[in-house]
């Protein structure tokens, strides 16, 4: 196992997490899955960070799913002790994580790899990258993240990954609405350099109030998501941020956010 599985990068207002296993498929166990949420956590306070990336070491996987053979915990333990899996510790950073967040899938992502595609923002996919829910294959079945799952994907399209385990191309995942973009390999970091300057040229008062809306109306009524929206524009209208916008429109010219 590699001494740091997880690699923290800032490139200037870009946190990078990279899951440094490469020769376990980068597969997850409860130090990478404490490391990812660490880097996340780091951000909360942290407003120079506009975007996360997360990625895998190498070319070959993203994120293979759980260690089956793992040596240092597994994400299938449970500590009475301590009933709160990692992998759900992670979820709820992921959840609160006020910033975008973008898997960057450089290879296969299967399983809870699959989850950690679904618990990002967006997905940028090299065209050579397989993805599924192989669980059924060794008598389980993808639970801990059946719930980004259910998020993501068409019921039946996700009834069929999960009951056949097979795996599905990143075109198929494409069709599906699993991932945003799918290039070839030798593209992926342009691909991400193209997506990444779309965001960080944006409000990002109106990104993290904007995730914070995702989030909060998700399991509301329709007449509760529309009682919660209404209030929350004329709010937005009296940042900094929005201030900045509309001065800038006037005057034709670039905003200067100050991220407020």
């Amino acid at each position: 196992m590699s001494e740091a599985p997880i690699l923290c990068e800032r490139r200037d207002a870009v946190l990078w997490i990279t899951i440094d296993r490469p020769e376990r498929r980068n597969a997850l166990n409860n130090e990478v899955l404490r490391g990812i949420a660490s880097g996340l956590r780091d951000v909360r306070d942290d407003n120079s960070t506009r975007a996360i990336v997360i990625t895998g070491s190498g070319d070959r996987a993203f994120c293979a799913g759980g260690d089956l053979g793992s040596d240092s915990g597994s994400p299938f333990e449970f500590d009475p002790a301590r009933p709160r899996n990692p992998m759900i510790e992670l979820f709820t950073e992921f959840e609160a994580c006020e910033v975008p967040t973008i898997a960057r899938i450089n290879g296969h992502a299967l399983a809870g790899g699959l989850g950690l595609v679904c618990a990002c923002d967006l997905a940028v996919a090299t065209d050579k990258a397989t993805l599924g829910v192989p669980e059924t294959a060794v008598g389980l079945f993808p639970m801990m993240i059946l719930p980004y799952l259910q998020r993501t994907l068409p019921h039946r399209k996700l009834m069929e990954w999960c009951i056949t385990g097979m795996r599905w191309s990143a075109a198929e995942a494409l069709e599906a609405g699993l991932l945003n973009y799918v290039v070839p390999s030798e593209q992926l970091d342009e691909k991400m350099d193209w997506l990444l300057a779309r965001i960080l040229d944006k409000s990002p008062t109106a990104i993290r109030l904007g995730k914070m809306a995702f989030h909060a109306i998700q399991d509301m009524t329709l007449p509760q998501a529309f009682e919660y929206t209404q209030l929350m524009l004329p709010t937005m209208s009296r940042t900094e941020d929005a201030a900045e916008g509309f001065r800038a429109f006037r005057e034709k010219r670039s905003p200067d956010w100050p991220g407020r």
